[in-house]
């Protein structure tokens, strides 16, 4: 595998801004992934999903992007990035029918993301 970036996401204080501004800057077609306008928003930059949109889940949270890396196993890519002096900020986490994420920090405190799509 060769752990390329998958996915980017947004983590924002502002939906409604965020969307205005990166809908107006770039060509990328947002989508709600939900009944509730502001859930999840889908960034579609070409023929298929690439990213996406979230309301930061509190007002400690800044607003980011965060890229996302595929790894074949979440939980060991979140163990070994502690052992070489990073942290695990966000424990292996399931998304149903889809796979399991995690978000490490690296020893300079810059984040990242580790992907682990669902097996079929």
């Amino acid at each position: 595998m060769s752990n390329k970036i998958c996915h980017f996401e947004l983590t924002t204080q502002d939906m409604a801004a965020a969307k205005e501004f990166y809908g107006s800057l770039f060509d990328w077609k947002l989508e709600s992934m939900s009944m509730d306008d502001e859930a999840y928003i889908m960034i579609n930059t070409g023929e298929e999903p690439s990213g996406g949109m979230m309301a930061a889940p509190s007002a400690e949270v800044p607003s980011a992007w965060v890229n996302y890396v595929q790894v074949e196993d979440v939980e060991a890519s979140a163990a070994r990035a502690a052992e070489l002096g990073g942290q695990i900020i966000v424990a292996k986490t399931p998304i149903p029918e889809m796979g399991y994420f995690a978000v490490i920090s690296d020893p300079t405190g810059a984040v990242i993301g580790v992907w682990e799509p669902a097996k079929e």
